[in-house]
């Protein structure tokens, strides 16, 4: 493929530009506003030509009392962030994703950065990650995704869209697993988002383009690197979701993100990256190696702490999920989590009556999110919605 022109504005890369063995950049103007990000505790930033830095806060959009940024100035602020690799794929592809390390009073602070062209100008969208992975007891999880941590082979998924919390829940887990277990945790990422401190666990943290020149290849060396358990980052396309699921056939417990709306969409979303005459293997693979999928939003709370709380969809992979996932009936997948609570299943509907009930959430706030208003309201009134027979 041929390299696209410069983006209007792109000033061309630094020479060799290199980051530190801790990730960092030199100094660069646009830490200013990575540091206000910090102060203002906001969990995203987004920039763009013609606008001024806008803050996520609580999750609403809020601009920054400064100027409106030029393209000219928008490359200066931002090109300088890259190496000549990322700078490369910038052009190439109209985009790169990596991590920028910051030091705000003393501690550095990590964020993932995605730029991008736009309308043929260069724009960014930047997530603070925090420094510390949340305790898994305080991230107001149900007690049963605990559960997903304590298996030694197969998988399991978190889906959801970006900024749902995916990272961080599967972080937490992952943490929970390194001060309980001796084990070798090896994680694929693009870029790394949570760094963490090993305890009982051995930790390998590799990120893609940085430690090892791409996914395929990092994969390949897994195999030889005696993992116990892996996080293969995001699974976006077929060979990232095939090489992980071989990965759990042979032995590994596997914890990955997908962009799916709820849990048992994330079945065809697997599926669409393939074509259809390796569905039924495909099928067969997850039916007898998936161990659960957890899909996630977050949403506002009515109090100061925590700012937000993340509503839960569980599906877990007992015989009732399993021989529909077999036997093609997707469509009964809502129903069998509805009629398996006991065993610990949830719909979105269930987590949003639990914070309601627990005077988290408004109700106008959980009737925005939910998939299905109606049932939520009767759910509220004490009636239970019942499943028609599904198998």
């Amino acid at each position: 493929m041929s390299a696209r022109p410069a983006p209007a504005g792109a000033a061309p890369p630094p020479p060799n530009l290199k980051r530190d063995s801790f990730g960092d950049h030199r100094e660069l103007e646009v830490n200013k506003i990575f540091r206000a990000m910090v102060k203002h505790k906001a969990s995203d930033l987004h920039m763009q030509v013609g606008k001024p830095p806008t803050f996520r806060i609580r999750g609403s959009l809020v601009p920054l009392d400064m100027e409106p940024i030029s393209k000219e100035k928008m490359a200066d602020l931002l090109m300088p962030m890259m190496d000549e690799r990322l700078t490369s794929i910038y052009w190439s592809e109209g985009g790169s994703d990596f991590s920028h390390v910051v030091e705000v009073d003393g501690d550095k602070w990590r964020f993932r950065v995605n730029l991008f062209v736009q309308l043929g100008l260069p724009g960014m969208v930047s997530r603070k990650v925090e420094r510390n992975i949340p305790n898994f007891e305080g991230l107001y999880l149900p007690p049963i995704i605990e559960q997903l941590t304590t298996y030694d082979q197969g998988m399991v998924l978190l889906a959801g869209v970006t900024g749902s919390g995916k990272s961080t829940t599967i972080a937490s887990m992952l943490d929970l697993i390194n001060h309980r277990k001796n084990v070798h945790i090896l994680t694929i990422e693009d870029p790394i988002e949570f760094v963490y401190t090993p305890d009982k666990a051995l930790i390998n943290q590799r990120e893609i383009g940085m430690d090892v020149k791409d996914f395929h290849i990092a994969m390949k060396h897994a195999v030889r690197q005696d993992p116990d358990i892996m996080l293969v980052g995001e699974m976006r396309d077929q060979e990232s979701f095939g090489t992980a699921i071989h990965a759990a056939e042979t032995g590994h417990l596997v914890y990955g993100t997908i962009h799916a709306s709820n849990a048992p969409s994330t079945i065809g979303r697997i599926l669409d990256l393939f074509p259809q005459d390796m569905h039924k293997a495909l099928r067969s693979a997850m039916a007898f190696n998936m161990k659960g999928i957890v899909a996630q939003k977050l949403i506002r709370t009515v109090v100061d702490k925590p700012a937000r709380v993340p509503i839960i969809e569980l599906m877990l992979f007992n015989g009732t999920v399993r021989k529909l996932v077999l036997e093609e009936q997707d469509g009964k997948l809502a129903a069998a989590i509805r009629i398996c609570r006991e065993e610990g299943m949830q719909l979105f509907n269930d987590s949003l009556k639990s914070f309601i009930d627990r005077d988290l959430i408004s109700r106008a706030d959980a009737f925005e999110i939910s998939p299905n208003v109606e049932e939520l309201k009767m759910a509220l009134k004490g009636i239970d919605v019942k499943s028609a027979a599904i198998l």
